[in-house]
């Protein structure tokens, strides 16, 4: 828990940052420089850009919205805002989406709107450079990866680790979230 308060803490940081110098520029389909959150989702890890992370919270049961994908679990009271409940496990297909003290909320500002994203942990806060990031891979047609920007190289050692970075605000955007009017 205390990691998920110092990530909270630095997320609230660059959140407020990000409040003060946004940019409205267009999100681009590869991944810039920067610092991203980091968390798994089943066995893989994602980033995505903590300028867009507001806070993180323990999971608590939403209120189920009827007639709900299987994907939003319903909505939470968050200081007096209703906040959709996006499982990105069951959203992007994870095998399982077991709920258990590691199972967070990371709470997004995404066009203005706030959403909270279920994850399995939150793992760091990294700063990637454009030689720790790679184009993110062309898949067959099968294969939804148009939220993928990019693939992070993080090296401890003798280990290399991957990351999948989420352009995080165009899945929540997206036509079949139906949280974000264009």
């Amino acid at each position: 828990m205390e990691m998920i308060a110092e990530a909270s803490h630095v997320a609230s940081h660059q959140a407020a940052r990000a409040v003060h110098g946004a940019s409205t520029a267009p999100v681009h389909s590869t991944a810039k420089s920067g610092e991203f959150l980091t968390f798994r989702l089943g066995g893989e890890e994602y980033g995505i850009d903590i300028l867009r992370v507001q806070e993180i919270r323990s999971y608590e049961q939403p209120t189920r919205i009827a007639n709900a994908p299987a994907f939003i679990k319903g909505v939470v009271n968050l200081r007096g805002v209703i906040v959709p409940i996006i499982d990105l496990r069951l959203k992007l297909g994870c095998d399982t989406a077991e709920y258990n003290t590691f199972t967070v909320v990371v709470v997004l500002n995404v066009r203005g709107r706030v959403v909270g994203a279920v994850v399995d942990s939150v793992s760091d806060v990294l700063e990637l450079g454009k030689d720790h990031i790679k184009p993110a891979p062309s898949l067959n047609s099968s294969v939804d990866s148009a939220f993928i920007t990019g693939i992070g190289t993080i090296k401890s050692g003798d280990n290399e680790r991957m990351l999948i970075l989420m352009d995080i605000e165009g899945l929540m955007s997206s036509a079949d979230m139906g949280l974000i009017n264009d």
